[in-house]
This record gives structure tokens, C-alpha cells and sequence, in this order.
């Protein structure tokens, strides 16, 4: 019998609460955007629903606008892997705004891959006002 294809679908992306990523509770969605206010401590990204998916690894990945390191070059893309936890999972993927806000700038790629395939992305645009 051939195996049912996992179904992945955002469920909101946008700003959230603040995310303690220690909790197994999701953060709390406040506003659905594309648009990020480069204010401290803003906390924007997305949740996507997995379904059928159980123990297969997922890759994350932020690319970034340029954030700096400590010498002054530019990070790389922060990235990972998780295996689904259940059948029916939900998995948040965002970041926030940190000092110094000026290097945070610019758009944020952020996107989930299963198997080498993009099943899940978003870009946001964090900008800075007057």
C-alpha cells in the first residue's frame, strides 16, 4: 500500500506574542503581516499545521538581511532540523528584533523544506520609520 503524502499548511503567519522556545506552547498570533516595525523585541514569523508527517525530518531555514557578527562580517542564514513530533503537529518558525536594529533591515526569507522540497515560505520586510 502507498504511503499518504504529508499535508502541510500555514496557519497564519505575522507578528506574535513573545515566544518562550523553551514552552511547548505556540505563541500567541496577534496580526497577520508582511510587514515588520523594527521595534526590540518584535517577534514575526509563522506557524504551519503537519499532518501525516510523523518522524520525518524537517528543515528550517532564516536568511537574513545581513545581521553582523561581532568582527563585522555578515552571519550566515540560520538554519536546522527537527523530526515531527506527532501526526497532527504544529511548528513555529520566527525570530525578533534585537540591537542593534539597524543590520536588521531589509527582507527575512524564512521557509521549511520536507524532503528537500519548500513545503512551507514566507518573506517579511522589516523596516524602520522616521
Amino acid at each position: 500500500m502507498a504511503k499518504r503524502k504529508p499535508e502541510i499548511r500555514m496557519r497564519s503567519y505575522g507578528l506574535y506574542a513573545h515566544w518562550d522556545a523553551e514552552s511547548k506552547e505556540l505563541p500567541r498570533f496577534l496580526h497577520c503581516t508582511t510587514r515588520v516595525e523594527a521595534k526590540l523585541g518584535v517577534e514575526f514569523g509563522f506557524v504551519i499545521r503537519v499532518k501525516g508527517a510523523k518522524n520525518q525530518r524537517l528543515e528550517y531555514c532564516i536568511d537574513h538581511p545581513g545581521i553582523l557578527d561581532s568582527e563585522g562580517k555578515r552571519r550566515p542564514p540560520f538554519g536546522g532540523s527537527l523530526y515531527v513530533k506527532q501526526n497532527d503537529w504544529n511548528f513555529y518558525l520566527g525570530d525578533t528584533v534585537w540591537e542593534p536594529v539597524g543590520d536588521k533591515l531589509g527582507a527575512w526569507r524564512m521557509f521549511v523544506e520536507l524532503d528537500g522540497v519548500v513545503v512551507a515560505e514566507k518573506t517579511f520586510e522589516v523596516y524602520s520609520t522616521p
